[in-house]
């Protein structure tokens, strides 16, 4: 499946469909849900890193129970805005993934989403090292999702 800009898939989603907002890391993937409206994103779940092939399955079932239509990937840049060897194997990962799912995605810069999400999980949640630790990664892909709904609604600015 192809790999779109955020306008092109938010324009070829099939109305009534969620986008699924992914955030690959090393050790676990950080997923989060829109609204079928698109202006909204909520931190999901956070399934555990593995084989291309376990990580589709889970996917597909979330999938199939949530009415996904689109994912939105998160895209790992530098600070200065490059694409690095970790961008490079996101956007690898991320044709795959969309392949094996059927569905097309797009990619979106993911810098300090981890951090935005720590930040909301200490200062305003005052959770514990291990509880921050099962929640940062949907927080982070729910903050990426959420700026690229933002970004793609043709209302900001």
């Amino acid at each position: 499946m192809a790999v779109l800009g955020m306008g092109a898939l938010r324009a070829a989603l099939p109305r009534g469909m969620r986008l699924l907002g992914v955030d690959p890391g090393s050790k676990t993937i950080g997923l989060a849900l829109s609204d079928v409206g698109l202006m909204l994103a909520t931190p999901f779940a956070q399934i555990p890193r593995g084989k291309l092939g376990v990580n589709a399955k889970a996917l597909a079932r979330i999938v199939a129970e949530q009415e996904v239509g689109g994912l939105v990937v998160g895209l790992p840049l530098s600070m200065d805005g490059t694409a690095g060897p970790a961008a490079q194997a996101a956007r690898d990962w991320t044709h795959a993934i969309a392949a094996a799912l059927g569905l097309q995605a797009a990619m979106w810069d993911e810098r300090l989403s981890s951090a935005a999400a720590n930040r909301v999980l200490i200062g305003e949640m005052d959770l514990s090292r291990a509880r921050r630790a099962q929640l940062v990664d949907a927080m982070a892909a729910s903050y990426m999702l959420q700026a690229a709904l933002d970004a793609s609604s043709g209302c900001l600015p």
